[in-house]
């Protein structure tokens, strides 16, 4: 067998003995390779591990003076988010730099990268950039109550980053809002400075009733809602004051009776509908210890001496008089003759 071998080696081509030594060089030089790489590999994954838990007790560091700085929780998250993401990607570029990486390529890749990606991401761009409008405009802050007016949702702001907010609504859900999208949105912020909101409620009572008498008895009413604000000072709405205590106004005089309109100031915006109904039972149950009625649609008929006079149209456009109206029948007649 070694025979064998050995006279099929010698027949080989000369080119055929330049291909072997150079699939040998090949392999020599993977080998040391392979050798250099693992050292080098573990100590970029090394380098990262480190940079992440620098990048984390960077963070845990400078939480609480960033917090003093700004006021606001979204400002601090994304402060704290981007100093992480700096941290972490200066400890990967290390990395890539130790495995053979040249910073220029890098750049140059990221660069080339970032401009398909814009192409092809924009809405997410879109995202970012309106993300930093909102933080700038400040419409809503984290723990905010908001309603968002079309959608007719409300819930309480849980986080705000650069691409989205995160919404939990009153009906336990969780809302997730683009920040492209929700800066063309009608935003009602209840949680704004102060947090006393003014509702508006209709009632409308009989003409027949005590109007006085009804306005304070509705005012009254109001006023023994604990969530109520009850009196104090005037709350000031930009540069106009309004009455802190409840309000009932005339609106209007309609057909089936007075239009009162009563405002009040609740103290908080989270239990509005509840409120809102315990207002509306303290007024019923007021209103029915005095001469007042709640009016309902409804309509009386007065007749006169010529309000029975028929007039028929016939198709022919013909009218009849009232004295070619159809008459009553005769035995109609006799009992009117009898009586």
């Amino acid at each position: 067998m070694y025979i064998v071998a050995t006279e099929l080696v010698a027949e080989l081509d000369p080119s055929t003995y330049l291909v072997i030594d150079t699939i040998r060089e090949l392999v020599r030089e993977a080998v040391d390779w392979s050798q250099e790489s693992l050292v080098s590999f573990a100590l970029a994954v090394l380098i990262v591990i480190v940079g992440w838990y620098i990048a984390r007790g960077a963070v845990q560091l400078l939480r609480r003076p960033v917090a003093k700085r700004f006021d606001r929780p979204s400002i601090v998250r994304t402060i704290l988010q981007t100093v992480r993401a700096a941290l972490v990607t200066l400890f990967l570029a290390i990395a890539a730099s130790i495995l053979g990486f040249e910073l220029s390529e890098i750049l140059l890749s990221v660069t080339v990268f970032s401009a398909v990606l814009a192409v092809i991401l924009a809405p997410i761009v879109g995202s970012f950039i309106s993300g930093l409008f909102v933080l700038a405009d400040q419409p809503y802050e984290i723990g905010d109550m908001i309603e968002l007016v079309n959608e007719d949702t409300r819930g309480y702001v849980d986080d705000i980053t650069l691409r989205y907010t995160k919404m939990f609504t009153l009906d336990n859900t969780f809302l997730v809002i683009p920040n492209s999208t929700i800066r063309e949105r009608d935003i009602v912020n209840y949680s704004a400075e102060d947090e006393r909101t003014r509702e508006s409620l209709s009632i409308v009572v009989t003409y027949e009733g005590d109007l006085d008498k009804a306005r304070r008895t509705i005012e009254r009413a109001a006023r023994d809602v604990e969530d109520v604000v009850s009196g104090g000072p005037d709350i000031r709405v930009t540069n106009v004051r309004y009455p802190a205590r409840p309000t009932c106004f005339i609106e209007e005089f309609g057909d089936h009776g007075v239009h009162l309109t009563l405002r009040y100031w609740v103290e908080q915006p989270y239990w509005l509908p509840r409120v809102r109904s315990e207002v509306q039972e303290k007024i019923w149950e007021a209103i029915e210890d005095i001469d007042v009625e709640i009016a309902y649609p409804h309509q009386q008929l007065v007749f006169d001496e010529h309000s029975g006079d028929l007039s028929v149209q016939l198709t022919d456009k013909e009218q009849l008089s009232p004295e070619q109206s159809p008459q009553p029948p005769e035995q109609y007649e006799d009992i009117e003759s009898q009586d």
